[in-house]
């Protein structure tokens, strides 16, 4: 049997990749699997009883060091923020190329605090900060410095100790330009060296957090107990600068998704399913019960798609186990076409998720596949023709030329770059102003723009004579011609209309990444988690690839 491929029309709307969640091709769970034989190291641990100073630790293979180095600051309670705007934080981190040398810790240390005004160098691959979760850290602190653990009811209300409220890297703030590094086989994938930094950071706070607590009281102070640890992650605050990426990014988006629809399609096409892939995907949706029913958020949204999640799964749960025989041809197949008629769009896809988990021979291959050379894209095939591109655009765009941009609710809102902070946001066109340095994010009308105006030319034009009279689409033909060959590239939703949810861009970016417990604070920043379950360090060579199914907090 052969399954098609779903239609982009379908899964390239905001709602459906708003519902994306976590898989093995997740870049943390694929960091994981590719550093689990690299020798992991804590190289300095340099903090006062308070737990302030610097630490380092590396990722070391042959020749090849990565080090995370770390720099722990006082700061006081009303300095402590996460929002952008924001000039101090508890703990600012760099990745270093090597084995940062003393006068390379002395220059860091002087810059990584500041952050966005510091300068790093082509040695640094990635910056970030962090801020504690300060009751949670200090409940821990206390609770250990007395010989007890951390009670797991506050613990599992959090999930973790510290939080970050930016990753940077390829090139900014003097950091190494991607095109030094992008050839080094171990970091091939998505977003490698990103996942580096925060899977060491997260143990860099069980480290601060126990020499902090043994400070407190030598004699009776325990340490952190490793199960405790191992369900803590680290939590990210991310707002709207994360949602233009997939925008600006189209065949690198499309790599991502084309791998997870590959994915899909490959494991429907199993026409005989063995008992224990079967057994190890129900006992993963059985498991993944306790993070849907942990997942704390005080968003009415959010509780509404949880509920409805919970719903579904546990609807599915009893037609697995009470209608459905796997021992039948293309059982997942199956499975599939029962999902997509009796359940939500949030539990089709934390469903399709979870399918994956028995086959890494189908997954791994796809992984290699998620990155993109885009440059090679990026070139306009001038000599193509105006009817080259209606046929295009008529094709890949049905949904977005239905759309009336005359109506005002349609044409509502514009993205524009933040002057203090240098970030894109999102305002009303009709209630703020600024509409004039509106960035280029709004493609669905610049499709229905190029469409209109198509169709009044002459179908034999050349691109190139084309673009003489209208150079101002320039950018909107090269996503045409990229869309023609990337069928996944495109976001087909209109991205500045009123009923715009931006928090579905941001899901889907952080579904990739891997994050855990989507807990939005409005519909354009929300808090996750991160690394939750996952194996430490030293247990990186031997671990239960099904870790984020069996949290335990």
């Amino acid at each position: 049997m052969q399954v098609e491929l779903r239609d982009p029309n379908t899964i390239m709307r905001l709602s459906r990749l708003g519902s994306f969640h976590q898989s093995k091709l997740s870049f943390l769970r694929s960091f994981l699997n590719e550093f689990k034989d690299w020798e992991y190291k804590q190289d300095l641990f340099n903090l006062n009883e308070n737990g302030y100073g610097e630490a380092v630790y590396s990722f070391k293979k042959d020749r090849r060091v990565y080090s995370l180095v770390c720099f722990a600051n006082h700061i006081k309670d009303e300095e402590r923020s996460d929002r952008v705007i924001a000039t101090k934080w508890d703990a600012a981190f760099t990745l270093h190329d090597g084995v940062p040398g003393k006068k390379d810790i002395e220059r860091l240390k002087n810059e990584v605090p500041k952050q966005e005004v510091g300068r790093l160098s082509y040695k640094e691959l990635t910056l970030s900060r962090a801020n504690k979760s300060v009751r949670l850290f200090n409940h821990v602190t206390e609770s250990l410095s007395q010989g007890l653990q951390p009670d797991l009811n506050l613990l599992s209300k959090v999930g973790y100790l510290y939080r970050t409220t930016a990753v940077y890297g390829s090139g900014k703030f003097g950091l190494a330009d991607r095109f030094r590094i992008k050839n080094r086989e171990e970091i091939n994938g998505p977003f490698r060296l990103e996942m580096m930094l925060v899977y060491l950071v997260r143990q860099f706070t069980f480290d601060q957090v126990n020499h902090v607590a043994y400070h407190k009281n030598p004699k009776k102070a325990v340490k952190l107990d490793e199960q405790i640890s191992k369900n803590l992650g680290i939590g990210n605050s991310t707002g709207l600068g994360m949602a233009p990426f997939i925008v600006n990014h189209p065949t690198l988006l499309n790599n991502w998704i084309l791998s997870r629809e590959i994915a899909l399609k490959k494991i429907r096409e199993i026409k005989d399913v063995n008992k224990n892939d079967n057994e190890l995907f129900i006992d993963c949706v059985k498991k993944s019960l306790t993070n849907i029913t942990s997942w704390n958020t005080d968003s009415e949204y959010q509780k509404n798609k949880i509920n409805n999640l919970l719903k579904d799964i546990q609807k599915f749960l009893k037609f697995i186990e009470n209608d459905f025989d796997f021992t039948r041809e293309y059982p997942f197949n199956s499975i599939y076409e029962w999902l997509e008629q009796e359940t939500c769009e949030e539990c089709i896809e934390y469903v399709v998720s979870i399918m994956m988990e028995p086959y890494s021979e189908i997954t791994e291959p796809l992984v290699k596949e998620m990155s993109s050379d885009e440059e090679k894209y990026f070139n306009i095939p001038a000599h193509r023709t105006v009817e080259d591109l209606r046929n295009i655009i008529e094709k890949k765009y049905p949904n977005i030329l239905e759309i009336n941009f005359e109506k005002k609710e349609n044409n509502q809102n514009f993205w524009f770059i933040s002057k203090n902070k240098e970030e894109p946001r999102l305002a009303d066109r009709f209630e703020e102003h600024g509409s004039e340095l509106e960035q280029p994010l709004s493609i669905a009308r610049d499709i229905k723009k190029l469409y209109e105006i198509l169709l009044v030319s002459k179908n034999s034009q050349t691109v190139s004579n084309f673009l003489i009279k209208n150079s101002d689409l320039r950018h909107i033909i090269r996503r045409v011609f990229i869309v023609e060959k990337f069928p996944y590239s495109e976001i087909q939703d209109n991205t500045i209309g009123k009923n715009i949810m931006p928090i579905d861009m941001l899901r889907l970016k952080l579904s990739f990444f891997g994050a855990l417990k989507f807990d939005p604070r409005s519909d354009k920043w929300l808090r996750i988690c991160m690394f939750q379950g996952a194996p430490l360090p030293h247990e990186l060579k031997n671990y239960d690839e099904q870790w984020v199914y069996k949290t335990s907090i």
